[in-house]
């Protein structure tokens, strides 16, 4: 039989995928009551989950104000780049001589779906669309671990969807680093992949955090 979903599990699935398609934005301030609607859920349900993304600094809880999608620091962003740059530079090295032609087109077909996005789709389209085509690049790799590292690392970073693509032509540049990588791949060319994996994961400018929200009737106010 299959194990029923977990609502819990669920409402924290849905509460980060909000944060990183930037429908909650780094440092937005996050109203429990409004959660509660939202998504359909109870108040402690919402308590819950916000703990539980707080263990995993997607969100901030505050002495006396509330949690907060977590904000970074320039400083700190470019340092957790870092530590990307060099987990996925890793992860590239053992993909290589691992994708066969079946996988080659698929990534090809979601590397093709992300530049239909940028140039026809709304910034969710877009953020669904890149998250796919490195989700199948990263199954190439064989370490579990390694590929466990990267996703807790993504998890506690701003998405590209609210500090990378409003920018002009930065959209556009991550949709020729795709089809790079796809080719270097395919070219078992490894120098040309790592390039092109660690080019991808750019600086950018970190969103400003909101100011603390009053604490009129006890509420704090929620983004979007």
């Amino acid at each position: 039989m299959t194990k029923p979903a977990d609502p819990l599990l669920l409402l924290e699935t849905a509460i980060a995928a909000d944060i990183h398609n930037g429908a909650l934005p780094s440092g937005s301030w996050l109203k429990q009551i409004v959660l509660q609607k939202r998504y359909g859920c109870s108040r402690g349900d919402v308590r819950r989950a916000l703990d539980r993304l707080a263990a995993q600094r997607l969100v901030v809880q505050l002495p006396n104000c509330g949690y907060r999608v977590h904000g970074l620091d320039t400083a700190r962003l470019d340092e957790l780049r870092q530590v990307r740059r060099i987990l996925e530079g890793a992860a590239a090295e053992l993909m290589l001589g691992r994708a066969d032609a079946a996988a080659l087109e698929r990534l090809r077909q979601l590397a093709g779906a992300f530049s239909r996005a940028v140039q026809h789709g709304t910034l969710l389209d877009q953020h669904e669309a890149n998250q796919a085509f490195h989700a199948a690049l990263l199954a190439l790799c064989p370490n579990a671990e390694l590929v466990r590292l990267i996703r807790e690392l993504r998890l506690r970073m701003p998405s590209a969807v609210v500090t990378q693509w409003p920018e002009a032509g930065w959209a556009e540049e991550s949709a020729r680093q795709h089809h790079a990588m796809v080719e270097a791949l395919a070219a078992e060319n490894g120098t040309a992949f790592r390039a092109a994996v660690c080019a991808h994961i750019r600086s950018a400018a970190v969103p400003a955090a909101a100011a603390p929200p009053s604490r009129r009737r006890g509420g704090l106010v929620a983004a979007g």
